[in-house]
């Protein structure tokens, strides 16, 4: 049964339902690749920025991000590489969360803030500008996570990692206007760095507003890992369940945003389907502490479409403000995934009309919360094999950090909602759309690029 079907049928629906670096000049965390740091050239400029839409920096000075915490925070059950010298995580799993901070740079470190955040702007780049982590600094073990049968002593646990960790995502907090986190959640087949420099990017481009956090789950860069990912996924959704209570309960934010990638997606619906099942349970003044969960943002989901189907007539859809579901037409990568797990649609695959129910599409218009967003007619979406376009598309890039900037509707960003589906796309004139839908609201264009910054 399809996802539309499921919804059909799920009436009863809970209605509860310096030298400076890219990321700032203070960036602590842990891990360094063997044989040579990893590193991958800075996305493209999204569009909001590159066209002087807006600007993430018009309130920012260099000075305001060195006394900061610019740090990119990381929370990880990958296990150590104890062969290193340095601090270094594996892509085996750990059964506890190790968490840290971590120092990001672009290029070698030789830019100063000016010329970073110039090249950041950049529609056309010249060359391209590698990023990498260039410090790392783990706070240890997080004695919450280790198992009853287990001794902390052993493990290392350390009451002090856990406030350390947590003082400083508050203190991230108390710099910035907007009082709310980031957690990014990676997908398959990535090293320990990779979701480290993706939040850096995300982080660099909100302006350094809220707090940032890489969740760093134990993926294998290997092609033929993909099976044990998957497993490895849903064994860590528990480890970002502890994140998700910590961070709600022990700290001051006001809201906090999950993006997840890939197969990263199955880690959070995962957690947020644990965290769901919990909070049915508890008593109301628990929930108003311990979830705070706000947009939820799944993008290129390698997550099984009916499961969350099932999710979602549990329930899911209150554990949250909101639910962003990218779709693609363009999508090979998801389209492999759905041949090697015999046919199973992914959650991330753009839907075929002839499946779309009456009652679907009248679920999905009656639960605003539940956003599908169809990137296969967005700029460059179709870019490789067409699963990277969060990174690599600007308009897909923007419509994410809009919402997680200014927490704007669909229709506020500019996107159109397709005549027959319930469906948001981007229609050709996208940036015109957002550039009114953005001065109708007050967010002014004002940046201060000139016109000779961009090419």
């Amino acid at each position: 049964m399809n996802l539309w079907r499921k919804l059909s049928a799920s009436g009863h629906i809970s209605q509860l339902a310096a030298s400076a670096t890219l990321i700032g000049v203070t960036i602590l965390l842990g891990g360094c690749a063997s044989g040579g740091p990893y590193r991958f050239p800075l996305m493209p400029a999204p569009d909001i920025y590159a066209e002087q839409i807006t600007d993430p920096f018009a309130d920012l000075s260099p000075i305001e991000i060195a006394d900061g915490d610019a740090g990119i925070l990381y929370a990880t059950n990958r296990a150590r590489d104890e062969e290193s010298d340095e601090i270094g995580y594996t892509n085996k799993r750990d059964d506890v969360i190790r968490v840290g901070s971590a120092r990001v740079e672009l290029g070698e470190g030789q830019y100063t803030w000016d010329e970073a955040r110039r090249i950041s702007l950049l529609k056309n780049r010249t060359e391209d500008y590698p990023i990498q982590v260039a410090e790392i600094d783990e706070f240890g073990v997080v004695p919450e996570s280790v198992s009853p049968e287990d001794d902390p002593v052993a493990r290392g646990a350390n009451p002090a990692a856990s406030r350390r960790f947590l003082d400083k995502v508050q203190a991230q907090l108390d710099r910035s206007k907007v009082k709310e986190i980031n957690i990014y959640v990676h997908g398959y087949k990535v090293v320990f760095e990779n979701p480290i420099l993706v939040s850096a990017e995300l982080w660099h481009y909100l302006g350094y507003e809220g707090s940032f956090i890489a969740f760093s789950w134990p993926s294998t860069p290997k092609r033929l890992a993909y099976f044990a990912d998957s497993a490895t996924a849903e064994y860590s959704a528990a480890r970002l369940r502890w994140l998700l209570i910590a961070l709600a309960g022990r700290t001051t934010a006001e809201r906090i945003n999950i993006i997840g990638y890939s197969a990263g997606t199955r880690v959070v619906v995962t957690a947020l389907d644990q965290l769901n099942l919990l909070a049915k349970y508890a008593p109301e003044s628990l929930r108003e502490r311990y979830i705070r969960i706000g947009h939820v943002i799944l993008v290129g989901a390698d997550a099984d479409r009916d499961n969350f189907a099932r999710m979602l007539g549990e329930g899911v859809l209150d554990i949250a403000d909101d639910f962003n579901i990218y779709v693609s037409g363009n999508d090979k990568a998801l389209g492999l995934s759905r041949w090697l797990l015999a046919g199973q649609n992914r959650l991330g695959q753009a839907f075929d009309p002839a499946e779309v129910t009456e009652a679907g599409k009248r679920f999905v218009a009656t639960h605003p919360a539940l956003r599908f967003i169809d990137v296969t007619e967005a700029e460059d979406s179709s870019t490789g094999n067409g699963h990277s376009y969060f990174r690599n598309s600007p308009w897909v890039s923007g419509d994410i950090l809009m919402t997680l900037r200014y927490g704007l509707s669909p229709q506020q960003r500019g996107l159109t909602l397709e005549q027959d589906l319930p469906v948001w796309n981007f229609p050709p004139d996208y940036l015109q759309r957002l550039r009114a839908a953005l001065d109708r609201l007050g967010i002014s264009s004002t940046s201060q690029v000139s016109s000779s910054d961009t090419q």
